[in-house]
């Protein structure tokens, strides 16, 4: 099944083609790699295919309907986290996540809250103000809050940036078995090749707007003659 489906996705800014014809496909269970250096598009990509920002063409499909037609419909089957989005700091962590479990309109948000809370290891935490975590429990809680109303589509934005080693291991592995586990599609951006080689089975990269090579990592590699995505970035970076 395609969970989401971007087609010819076009986005200008006054004079500036900011995105270009951008089309991918998401399947569910598939761990999505959208690379580029920055500048590309891929934030403005994101922000469409989360309806954030309207496309001046192209279309979006989501569980096979138009976003601009089902849009309440489609969003209440995404998520999003980023290591650069602030939740209230004066909450405390449990607060927040039943505050977002019922912003969700969940069926039964304590028992999702318990679930959520288990599985990003964050019982120790619950008591403390967001504001006094560590970025790594802080990345810990935006997971949680991102899988509170267990999304279909899961759209990241460099999920692990900043982390230590360990900690970005911890939720590299998670996520990769949240996709095992429950077939959800998710769509990642990152500068973490290492990363994306890890977890993502088809990599799309943006440069100036479109997207300019697609394939899995070996695939790639093989394309531009090199031995590793890192190369392949640095060869699309540069033009």
């Amino acid at each position: 099944m395609t969970v989401l489906e971007a087609v010819s996705l076009t986005k200008r800014f006054g004079p500036v083609t900011a995105v270009d014809g951008v089309s991918f496909g998401v399947g569910e269970g598939e761990i999505v790699g959208l690379l580029g250096p920055n500048g590309a598009g891929k934030t403005t990509t994101l922000h469409m295919v989360l309806g954030l920002t309207t496309p001046d063409s192209g279309t979006v499909r989501m569980f096979g309907r138009d976003l601009a037609r089902h849009r309440t419909w489609a969003l209440s089957r995404v998520n999003f986290a980023a290591s650069y989005v602030s939740l209230p700091w004066v909450l405390r962590v449990d607060e927040l996540l039943d505050v977002f479990a019922h912003m969700y309109g969940l069926r039964n948000p304590r028992r999702q809250v318990a679930e959520m809370t288990e599985l990003l290891d964050l019982g120790e935490l619950r008591d403390r103000r967001y504001g006094q975590l560590s970025s790594g429990q802080q990345t810990r809680v935006q997971l949680a809050k991102a899988l509170l109303n267990e999304p279909g589509l899961l759209v990241l934005d460099e999920p692990t940036a900043n982390l230590d080693p360990d900690v970005g291991d911890r939720i590299r592995e998670l996520l990769l078995r949240e996709a095992h586990r429950t077939g959800r599609a998710m769509l990642i951006t990152s500068h973490n090749m290492p990363e994306v080689e890890r977890m993502c089975s088809r990599i799309h990269f943006v440069s100036g707007g479109r997207i300019v090579a697609t394939g899995s990592a070996v695939e790639l590699a093989g394309a531009y003659g090199v031995d590793d995505l890192e190369a392949v970035f640095l060869r699309v970076a540069r033009g």
